[in-house]
């Protein structure tokens, strides 16, 4: 062999190591890539972890619910489960679930017609209501007025609410059950009391127009004028009123007015979601914890209204009788106060039309000083 030949031979052979070398090297990569691709879909969906997609204020009742619930089950089935959440406006959170970006197991919202959304998009079995106790409504609430310190405004019905020189704090409608239910209960005020839907509908855009501040969800609008102070009025949940009060004591009042409306927050597990039997057997005794003595004690504890009345009388001085109407009162459920007032053309539209919306938005965002 000619010393070119040896030469040429040489590096061929010097070649080969270094081609195998490259395809170890690319082997161990797509190795690599692919067991970091596996754990993180184990993690996503790990048969002992459920998400919990929840309406806004209710992050301080879950963590404290989840804590007691993963106990109990460890103790009773040797399984230690994760609980993961997620808390936004209810009519967002729902839109979320629905689109895929958020692959809840369980889903605790603020309003029926939420829950529902999802079985209308084949996402919830048809009967889902009845698969737990009290037609899926662990808890109810109402819309309550926060206030400042010894209620400098002298509100305490609605109609204080459109007084002259009043700046309304609630969410909106458009993304927040805290939002519809402020705009269901406006409407009642007056129309369970003998109004007119005309009078109702005349109080409604009067209402809207005196809304400086809508944020996208109850926590926000709690920040917006527990914090940032800005309104004279926070229209909100009570467990919501109950927390901010409770943190600002010298500052803020709660304020209940004659009547307001009974909300339902609705649970379900999302059967599409949750196809692995182990994982649906977790979701549902999740839920379904939600209905036992402990549980409903704290939930009562947190502000909200339990279904056991035993639980709710004991704790009458935190969550006092007063004049709830029912939805069948403004509309024939949920589902058609959702499209009567919040659908197409619905009565929200019209009254925060154009020309209100335009009113409201000229509606100073203010600092109120402290009282």
């Amino acid at each position: 062999m000619t010393q070119p030949q040896q030469a040429s031979a040489g590096r061929r052979n010097l070649r080969l190591p270094v081609s195998w070398l490259n395809i170890v090297g690319i082997l161990a990569i797509v190795l690599a890539a692919s067991l970091i691709t596996m754990k993180n879909l184990q993690g996503h969906t790990s048969p002992n972890q459920i998400l919990n997609v929840s309406y806004d204020p209710t992050r301080e009742l879950y963590a404290t619910l989840d804590k007691s619930f993963v106990e109990q089950f460890r103790r009773q089935t040797g399984v230690t489960l994760e609980i993961k959440q997620s808390h936004g406006g209810s009519g967002r959170q729902a839109g979320d679930v629905i689109e895929g970006k958020q692959k809840a197991s369980v889903v605790s919202l603020a309003l029926v017609s939420d829950v529902d959304a999802l079985r209308k998009r084949g996402l919830i079995a048809p009967d889902w209501q009845k698969r737990l106790p009290n037609n899926s409504i662990p808890y109810t609430s109402t819309i309550v007025f926060v206030v400042h310190r010894g209620n400098p405004k002298a509100i305490h019905d609605w109609p204080d609410l459109v007084k002259d020189g009043v700046a309304i704090v609630s969410p909106n409608p458009r993304t927040s059950g805290n939002g519809k239910l402020s705009i269901l209960a406006a409407w009642g005020s007056v129309t369970t009391r003998g109004g007119t839907e005309a009078q109702a509908s005349d109080f409604v855009r009067a209402l809207v127009r005196h809304v400086a501040v809508a944020d996208s969800g109850a926590r926000g609008a709690a920040i917006s004028f527990a914090v940032e102070r800005i309104g004279d009025v926070h229209l909100t949940w009570e467990n919501e009123a109950l927390r901010e009060v409770a943190e600002n004591r010298d500052e803020l009042e709660i304020v209940y007015p004659p009547i307001s409306i009974r909300a339902e927050p609705a649970v379900a597990w999302v059967d599409a979601n949750v196809t692995d039997k182990k994982t649906a057997s977790y979701a549902k005794a999740y839920l379904e914890y939600l209905y036992s003595d402990a549980a409903q004690e704290t939930i009562a504890q947190l502000g909200y209204r339990p279904v056991k009345p035993e639980i709710l009388a004991r704790h009458a001085d935190k969550l006092p009788d007063i004049k709830l109407f029912p939805i069948g009162a403004i509309a024939s459920d949920w589902n058609d106060a959702r499209q009567k007032f919040f659908g197409d053309n619905g009565i929200y539209d019209a009254v925060s039309s154009p020309g209100q919306a335009r009113a409201v938005s000229a509606h100073p965002r203010r600092k109120v000083k402290r009282p």
